[in-house]
């Protein structure tokens, strides 16, 4: 029998995908613009070669972190609009970290716009604005290491650090050409030293430390069980019949039903224990997936009192696997969020688990 388990949506791989590669795309970019700026040329390499090259890579950045933002705003799984990308720190979903993403894009977009008007802007708006652009690199990465995913992931730490040692060498090749003992000399100097510094720091003392993603300001109903529990103040209000937050294991059973459209429904009928006693059901539909599971097009939840689960309904949220994040509320209006976390045996069609509540 299949069962449930859909993973991520595509579109949360290809915006992994596509913001990663619009980093190396953004590092390259300004390792080009350093060289074009200073020059930098050799008899087989000759100087337009590096500034056509920037200019097609500039533009292939900005390609791939449209469609980073694109996809990021289909995915759906946090909330971010269309507008988040454009206008820094509104988002409900890490405001700081995904405002530096979004200054980071607009610079972008203003290069773009400027390039395409520079007979018309001037050649010193437009160089004013091209300077401008060269934060948006720290910018990204910042972003990137604040809101990314695999931002703790060694692979991601190791890019991190080549597109970082990249930008340094070529900052340093560029400040050593300057006249020796000059203040801006001095000054460049202290700024590549401690910058890296301090972004280790931050690093070390951000993503890499614990309960990282509630610090960031992840929504409540989109943390992982054991972060949302620390985020919560603790003690209990009374919602409905329940006294939330609350903590309940699961046993029950699964079935799967199918329907002419081609849609499968997954029906887990559950009971809780421990913190909170009750009913929980849970109905995810969706298209089979050839290697078994479903992917959820819309789902379901309701719980209530044993032998009744119509106190609290409403729909899920999320689906990543077998952790499901659902919100459920009562007719006097008093919402419950869901984080439920479930072991299935196929085999015998039986499903146990915990789910928790803030």
């Amino acid at each position: 029998m299949s069962i449930l388990a859909a993973g991520p949506s595509p579109f949360w791989y290809l915006t992994r995908g596509a913001g990663t590669v619009a980093m190396i795309l953004l590092t390259a970019s300004v390792v080009l613009g350093i060289l074009d700026f200073s020059r930098w040329r050799t008899e087989s390499w000759p100087r337009f070669l590096t500034d056509a090259l920037h200019r097609n890579v500039s533009m292939l950045a900005l390609v791939m972190v449209a469609v980073h933002v694109i996809t990021t705003v289909a995915d759906g799984f946090a909330p971010i609009g269309l507008q988040d990308s454009i206008i820094p720190f509104l988002s409900p979903y890490r405001p700081l970290w995904l405002g530096l993403g979004a200054i980071s894009f607009d610079l972008l977009l203003a290069v773009a716009v400027t390039s395409a008007l520079r007979r018309h802007v001037g050649y010193r708006a437009w160089r004013a604005v091209h300077w401008g652009a060269y934060a948006c690199w720290p910018l990204a990465l910042v972003h990137g290491l604040g809101t990314g995913s695999d931002a703790t992931s060694v692979w991601m730490l190791l890019l991190s650090i080549a597109c970082l040692a990249a930008v340094l060498i070529a900052l340093g090749w560029r400040v050593s050409a300057t006249v020796p003992g000059t203040p801006a000399r001095r000054l460049a100097t202290g700024a590549l030293t401690v910058a890296p510094i301090a972004l280790v720091v931050w690093v070390a003392l951000g993503p890499l430390a614990g309960n990282w993603a509630a610090r960031a300001g992840t929504p409540a109903n989109l943390l992982p069980s054991s972060q949302s529990a620390s985020a919560g103040t603790g003690g209990g209000s009374a919602s409905g019949g329940f006294q939330a937050p609350f903590t309940s294991r699961l046993s029950g059973s699964v079935h799967q039903r199918s329907s002419a459209s081609g849609l499968v429904s997954v029906d887990l009928r559950m009971k809780m224990h421990g913190g909170a006693t009750g009913a929980l059901d849970v109905t995810i539909t969706g298209q089979p997936l050839a290697g078994g599971g479903v992917a959820m097009t819309q789902g379901s939840v309701a719980l209530g009192p044993t032998g009744s689960t119509g106190l609290y309904t409403g729909r899920v949220v999320a689906l990543r696997g077998t952790r499901i994040l659902a919100s459920a509320s009562s007719a006097s209006g008093t919402t419950l969020q869901l984080s439920i976390d479930l072991s299935i045996d196929q085999a015998n069609g039986t499903v146990t688990g915990t789910v928790q509540t803030r």
